[in-house]
């Protein structure tokens, strides 16, 4: 690891997505490249991704997916976003979903900065329960792990990856009492 990144976590307003959604779209375009299963298959292009985004406003301007971005001196180089539960008999949990890195800012500890700032963000707004899940052996898998999230189980071929394979996909949840 290089050290601590040089990085602003904040947490976008409805105005601050709006005129972050261009991006929002290079950033993921980027991690799909990458091969980061996030839902998406290649070709994956910026005009799919800026929709894919656009199609999430109305949940971000009611407070039920937070997002936060991480700017440096190249621009967005990170992402985070948490779903809050609409159910009433949910509203004590969320999940963590969209963590994403830019190839170019990996390694810095950024994803942790941002898995940080959500978990503390989540805890704030009440939720003592958090979920999430990604691909089983990731770097992401590892990173869960080491910041103190319980696996409670991996499911065969649960996702594919940006090329078509099919993937084991581990689901993690952490308690914040």
């Amino acid at each position: 690891m290089r050290g601590v990144p040089l990085h602003t976590i904040t947490r976008l307003s409805v105005d601050d997505f709006d005129r972050s959604v261009k991006t929002l779209a290079d950033l993921l375009v980027d991690v799909v490249a990458g091969g980061a299963s996030l839902g998406f298959l290649l070709p994956f292009d910026q005009d799919a991704a800026a929709a894919w985004w656009r199609a999430r406003r109305p949940a971000v301007a009611e407070g039920r997916l937070v997002v936060w971005a991480a700017h440096g001196p190249d621009g967005v180089a990170g992402t985070i976003s948490l779903a809050m539960a609409d159910k009433p008999n949910g509203r004590h949990r969320a999940e963590v979903v969209k963590l994403m890195v830019h190839r170019d800012a990996r390694g810095r500890g950024l994803a942790r900065a941002l898995l940080a700032t959500a978990e503390q963000a989540a805890a704030q707004a009440g939720a003592t329960l958090l979920l999430l899940d990604t691909v089983t052996g990731s770097p992401a898998d590892h990173l869960y792990g080491s910041a103190g999230w319980t696996r409670f189980g991996v499911v065969p071929d649960y996702a594919t990856s940006p090329t078509g394979v099919l993937e084991d996909c581990s689901f993690f949840y952490k308690r914040l009492t």
